[in-house]
C-alpha cells in the first residue's frame, strides 16, 4: 500500500479496551511525529500488548552470555522489496563468515540471528502485518531455510509495530556485555500504524538493544520519512542503500576449490535422531540454493562451514558428542543412522572418531581459503566502491557496534 501516509498516533492514546484490534495507518494528514515523554516506554507497549497477541511479552527462560551476538532482521516483504529479499539471501554467508572472526575475551563469539517480515498483505490483518519467519537460532541452515521461503506482497509497512514485536517476542539476551542488535529495512514512512515508533524505538534503547534503520531508497527521503529519527532514538545508525542493486558476489580464484571442499565435508556429517535425516536434507538444500544465486555466493557458504558458527550438534553425531550434548549410551538404535545400526558402541566410536578426523582436517583448509577468499574480496571492494547494499551496511556496522560493547575482530 504504497501511499506514502505520515501518520503518528501517541502511544497514551490506544487504550479503549483489551480487544484486539487489526492494525491500520491514520488518516493522511497526521501530523509528524512528536515526543511521547508523558508515557514511559515500557508502560506504552504494555498497553499496545493489550491488543496485539504479537506484543505480548514471551514467557520462560532467557539467555544471559557476555558472548553472545544477536541480531534481528526485519524485513519489509511488500511488492517493491524482491531486491531486498534477493540481497539477504545472497549476502547471508557474507556476514556469517565476517562474524566467525568475532571474538570477545579472546573467546568465540555465540551467534544467534531471528527474522521477522512484515508489509506483506498475506499475513493477517490482526498481526500488523507481520510475521516471525524463525526466532532467535545458532542454526544457520533453518536460517538460510527461512529467508529462501520469502515472497512480496502488497503492503502495509507498520515499522513501530514490527520493532515492538521483536522486542517481546524474542528471548533476547539478558546480559548487558552482549551484542542486541535490531536492523530493519523498508521503503516506506517509518510511523506508519498505530503503535508508535518512538514508544518501540525508546524501549529498545531503554533494554540495551540497538535500533539500526535501513531505508531503500534515496538517503534524503528516508531522513524526510523519519528512518533517520528512528535510529537517533533507538541508539543505532540510520543507512540507506539501493535495495535493486545486483549482489551476485566477486568472483575469486578460491571458489572452485572451496566447493570442492564443501563436498567433501558434507560427507563427514553423521545423522541422529528424528529430525537428522531431515535435516542433512536441509544442509543439501541450503548449498543447492547458494548456488542457484552464483559461484561466489556458493564460495561464501562452503567458507561458513570452516567456522565454528556452523555446527550441527541437533542432528550430526561427530558435533553432538564433540558437545556433549549427547551419548552413545542414551542414543537408542531407531535415532542412528542406516549404516550404525547393528553396531557396536565401539565400532560407532569409531566411525565417529574418524569422521571428526576428516572434519577437523577439511575445516582447517576451508579456513585457510576462505581467509584467503576475503582477503581478494576486500580488495576487489576497495577498488570499486560504489552504491551501498543491506549486507555491506550490515558489516559496516557491525564493527562499530562491536567495538562499542568489546568484541573484537581477529
Amino acid at each position: 500500500m504504497k501511499n506514502r501516509l505520515l501518520p503518528f498516533l501517541a502511544a497514551a492514546s490506544i487504550l479503549p479496551g483489551s480487544t484486539v484490534l487489526e492494525a491500520r495507518p491514520a488518516a493522511a494528514g497526521s501530523p509528524e511525529p512528536g515526543p511521547i515523554r508523558e508515557v514511559s516506554p515500557g508502560k506504552a507497549m504494555e498497553k499496545y500488548a493489550l491488543q496485539y497477541d504479537n506484543l505480548k511479552p514471551v514467557d520462560g527462560r532467557f539467555p544471559s552470555d557476555y558472548r553472545l551476538v544477536q541480531l534481528a532482521l526485519l524485513l519489509d516483504t511488500s511488492n517493491s522489496m524482491d531486491g531486498l529479499i534477493n540481497q539477504a539471501k545472497s549476502q547471508l554467508w557474507r556476514i556469517v563468515n565476517e562474524m566467525s572472526h568475532m571474538h570477545k575475551r579472546g573467546e568465540q563469539i555465540r551467534l544467534q540471528v531471528a527474522l521477522y517480515e512484515y508489509g506483506n498483505n498475506s499475513l493477517s490483518p490482526a498481526s500488523g502485518y507481520i510475521r516471525q519467519v524463525t526466532p532467535f537460532t545458532g542454526d544457520l541452515d533453518l536460517l538460510s531455510e527461512a529467508l529462501f521461503s520469502l515472497t512480496t506482497n502488497g503492503g502495509s509497512e507498520y515499522c513501530g509495530h514490527v520493532i515492538g514485536s521483536s522486542l517481546n517476542r524474542l528471548r533476547w539476551n539478558s546480559s548487558r556485555e552482549g551484542l542486541k542488535l535490531i536492523y530493519i529495512a523498508g521503503n516506506e514512512p517509518f510511523n506508519q500504524g498505530e503503535v508508535s515508533c518512538d514508544a518501540a524505538c525508546r524501549w529498545a534503547a531503554e533494554r540495551d538493544i540497538t535500533v539500526n534503520t535501513i531505508y531503500c531508497g534515496d538517503y534524503r527521503t528516508g531522513v524526510d520519512t523519519f528512518w533517520k529519527r528512528g535510529a537517533e532514538i533507538g541508539g543505532g545508525s540510520y543507512f540507506s542503500i539501493d535495495s535493486d542493486m545486483a549482489t551476485e558476489g566477486i568472483v575469486t580464484p578460491y571458489d572452485q576449490d572451496l566447493m570442492m571442499l564443501n563436498s567433501r565435508i558434507n560427507k563427514t556429517y553423521v545423522p541422529y535422531g528424528r529430525e537428522g535425516k531431515a535435516r542433512q536434507e536441509r544442509q543439501t538444500k541450503q548449498d543447492m540454493n547458494a548456488a542457484a544465486l552464483s559461484a561466489p555466493v556458493a564460495a561464501e557458504r562452503a567458507a561458513s562451514k570452516g567456522s565454528k558458527l556452523y555446527e550441527a550438534s541437533r542432528w550430526d553425531l561427530v558435533d553432538a558428542l564433540d558437545r556433549k550434548t549427547v551419548t552413545l549410551e542414551k542414543l537408542e538404535g531407531e535415532n542412528l543412522p542406516h549404516e550404525l545400526k547393528g553396531k557396536s558402541r565401539k565400532e560407532i566410536e569409531s566411525h565417529v572418531e574418524k569422521k571428526k578426523l576428516e572434519r577437523d582436517a577439511l575445516k582447517q583448509q576451508i579456513s585457510e581459503l576462505g581467509r584467503k577468499r576475503d582477503a581478494w574480496v576486500q580488495q576487489k571492494e576497495r577498488q570499486s566502491a560504489g552504491s551501498m547494499s543491506l549486507g555491506a551496511v550490515i558489516l559496516k556496522d557491525l564493527h562499530t557496534r562491536a567495538a562499542a560493547k568489546n568484541f573484537g575482530f581477529r
